[in-house]
């Protein structure tokens, strides 16, 4: 077993001192007078010993219970001068020590905790990982966004977390930015970075919804446009058309005949362009919502029984799963009316003979879903964007009158197909 230092000195002065005493007592035992002076002075040697051992300890003891303090993470015990220069020494250069990185703790806790009230007050959403790119944290918008999945996110990867959004970060890298859109219509900018964390890198995501900023953009972009061309288009088409009716009172001959079944055609059609402009017109003039106190059960309702012949007509039946009792909410039933007829029409076009489409009302929601044609994840993306249409002879107007309709009522909504199949238009009224 390895001796300490101080084991091994008292042993060294024991040793010393009793090898004295024995050679004093054999050399000078018969001069009385001589020995008992010598063992005087070994006894005044012995304490001397004692005494400088106390000295040279004192500054370890310093050391020892200055060490103790740091381990414990208590920056307040400084140590009062004794008045011995050596220790004096040691006693100021701790205590400045000490000063130092008390100071430096404070300060630390002072960013520490103004960087949480910071990353906490954000209103981005801010999801911290851990050293495994596990989430280890998120701030209160983050919570918001993500609702009562965020407890369960916790300890997960990004692609474990059953959220299509994080499931598409994944594969994010620190310093890229990424923009992202949900159920067609929800856009966000997403960027990853990191920060050092006792020397090693942690990641985290900075997510910002941008759909406001682009809808509005959007709507001034193809607004100005559509304007532009029902103003050209409809001053031609006007006059082109009073040319054409002109024409033909004129020739009233009936060898004139063919002409004037040609310039009756050009005439309809002149009046399906005017109307086709109109549509897209329709869009941009979209009042706000007079909103009243609505039945949106009797109103999804009266909706299904009458498109029930179209869907009749198809070989697809329409169920309706409601509340006994009615749900009002403040709304525009025109503007809502117009909105179930486009979602049904659409369903039903979606689904081939013996389909099912289902209405459901219930806890401030309305869906809306069929067993139809399923939406792929390409056109799931593009369902919201203004003029876009899947059929072939489709000017895209519905869901884009659909979207401006619910995002003046502030309802959020999505339409995509889940994994058992069933395409779902949600209607969530709960604002």
């Amino acid at each position: 077993m390895r001796l300490s230092t101080k084991v091994q000195y008292i042993l060294y002065i024991l040793a010393l001192h009793a090898v004295l005493v024995f050679l004093v007592y054999k050399v000078l035992y018969h001069d009385k007078l001589i020995f008992i002076g010598s063992e005087v002075f070994l006894l005044l040697s012995a304490i001397a010993s004692i005494q400088l051992y106390q000295n040279f300890m004192q500054p370890i003891q310093f050391v020892r219970s200055g060490i103790e303090a740091i381990k414990d993470k208590d920056f307040s015990i400084k140590f009062v001068p004794t008045g011995k220069g050596e220790v004096d020494t040691l006693i100021e250069v701790y205590n400045l020590m000490i000063d130092q990185l008390r100071e430096e703790r404070t300060k630390l806790h002072e960013q520490h905790f103004f960087l949480e009230k910071l990353i906490e007050a954000s209103p981005i959403s801010i999801i911290i990982l851990d050293f495994d790119d596990k989430i280890e944290s998120l701030n209160l918008k983050a919570k918001q966004q993500f609702h009562n999945d965020s407890i369960q996110l916790i300890g997960k990867k990004l692609d474990e977390s059953g959220l299509p959004l994080l499931a598409e970060l994944a594969d994010v890298q620190d310093g890229e930015s990424r923009v992202v859109k949900t159920n067609g219509i929800v856009t966000f900018k997403v960027q990853r970075s990191h920060f050092m964390d006792q020397g090693f890198r942690r990641s985290f995501l900075m997510i910002e919804e941008l759909t406001n900023e682009i809808l509005e953009s959007e709507k001034n972009a193809y607004g100005k446009v559509i304007r532009m061309m029902a103003h050209e288009v409809n001053n031609t088409l006007g006059a082109t058309d009073s040319i054409l009716q002109t024409t033909s009172s004129v020739l009233t001959d009936d060898s004139f005949l063919d002409v004037r079944e040609a310039l009756q055609i050009a005439s309809d059609r002149n009046q399906r362009l005017t109307k086709f402009m109109r549509n897209f017109a329709d869009v941009v003039r979209l009042p706000l919502p007079a909103l009243e106190q609505t039945d949106v059960v009797k109103l999804v309702r009266d909706v299904a029984i009458f498109m029930e012949p179209a869907a009749r007509q198809n070989g697809v039946s329409i169920q309706i799963i409601a509340a006994e009792h009615s749900v009002f909410k403040n709304l525009d039933a025109g503007q809502m009316e117009h909105v179930f007829v486009n979602v049904f029409k659409n369903a039903i076009e979606a689904c081939e003979t013996g389909r099912e489409i289902q209405a459901a009302v219930g806890n401030g929601k309305v869906i809306i879903r069929n067993n139809g044609k399923p939406i792929d994840n390409e056109t799931g993306v593009q369902l919201f964007n203004p003029f876009f249409s899947t059929k072939r002879d489709g000017q895209g107007i519905g869901l884009t009158l659909t979207r401006e309709i619910l995002i003046n009522h502030s309802f959020a909504f999505s339409l995509e197909t889940g994994t058992d199949g069933w395409t779902a238009f949600t209607i969530d009224m709960n604002f």
